[in-house]
């Protein structure tokens, strides 16, 4: 009996001594296979190249004129394009236009200097851009995959290199365009001859106007409270709630945002989402002019344009 109970246990020992050599030679094996797998990477080159160009994005489109009548002209737009890694095979960014980043992968030619990029395809607006490097600048054309789903299916772009910095201290300049073109409202106003006392009515189609307090307060910089805000326009406190995304890159979706940065020279869009950026107290000032925004009434006049 103790001659088997021995045998037992010289031969649960060696199982045990096996299978720690099993788990080490497992283990081995694998960080063989990653080392492999890591190996295998492409190395990365032309890093001078990396970075964000933005600038014009410009296609035919259908523009309204001050008396109501549409032509076809140059519709202009801001687009970031952003190369983040280039292989001999491959290139890797992002494009972002009008608040829509769509990823996109490519090729670089050595010899001309040019890339041919293509957004993935499945997004109406996805499309493939031909641009040649210059220096610090991007020049060439974006052409839609489908044509018949967008306006302009064809765009020309002039890109140049720029270094987007986060900067407390930007504003929107003083000789800014403090009106929201985007949103006009129709009033109905009176008017009265005077020779012959005759009153009558009429739709005057008006828009929302800022006053100067966006560049006085900072929402980056300054704790906000309630008596800064109570005797604000709506549209104030968006641009100063927004001049805090706009100060971290983000890539405005709605049109009366994007006017209103694209007139500075700081503004470059980076990202649609940079939540995560904000600093304690530029969360706290957004929630609190989100608040007040909710609430807040606008002042509305008749503009030209």
């Amino acid at each position: 009996m103790k001659i088997l109970k021995l045998t037992f246990i010289s031969l649960f020992t060696v199982t045990l001594i096996g299978c720690k050599k099993d788990v080490k030679s497992n283990s081995n094996s694998k960080d063989s296979l990653t080392a492999k797998k890591d190996s295998t990477v492409a190395p990365e080159i032309y890093k001078e190249y990396y970075g964000i160009y933005t600038g014009d994005f410009a296609g035919k489109g259908m523009i309204i004129s001050e008396d109501g009548e549409q032509y076809e002209g140059e519709i202009y737009k801001k687009l970031s394009l952003k190369i983040n890694r280039i292989t001999k095979d491959s290139v890797y960014g992002q494009s972002i236009v009008e608040g829509n980043q769509r990823p996109f992968r490519g090729i670089f030619n050595e010899t001309s200097k040019s890339f041919v990029l293509d957004e993935p395809g499945n997004d109406k607006t996805d499309g493939r851009f031909e641009v040649k490097l210059n220096s610090d600048s991007l020049t060439g054309n974006w052409s839609a995959f489908n044509k018949s789903a967008v306006k302009a299916p064809v765009k020309i772009l002039k890109l140049t290199k720029k270094e987007f910095v986060y900067n407390p201290n930007f504003m929107l300049n003083k000789d800014n365009d403090l009106i929201d073109w985007e949103n006009p409202k129709n009033f109905v106003e009176k008017y009265t001859d005077e020779e012959t006392g005759k009153t009558e009515t009429y739709t005057a189609s008006k828009n929302r106007i800022a006053s100067d307090a966006v560049f006085s307060l900072n929402a980056s910089k300054q704790k906000l409270s309630e008596k800064d805000l109570k005797n604000l326009r709506k549209l104030d406190m968006e641009i100063i709630k927004n001049s805090v995304f706009a100060r971290h890159g983000y890539a405005f979706k709605k049109a009366t945002y994007r006017n209103f940065f694209e007139q500075t020279d700081w503004y470059i869009p980076v990202s649609n989402n940079v939540d995560k950026d904000l600093s304690p107290m530029e969360k706290d000032n957004v929630a609190l002019l989100n608040r007040f925004i909710k609430y807040a009434e606008d002042k509305y006049d008749s503009f030209g344009r």
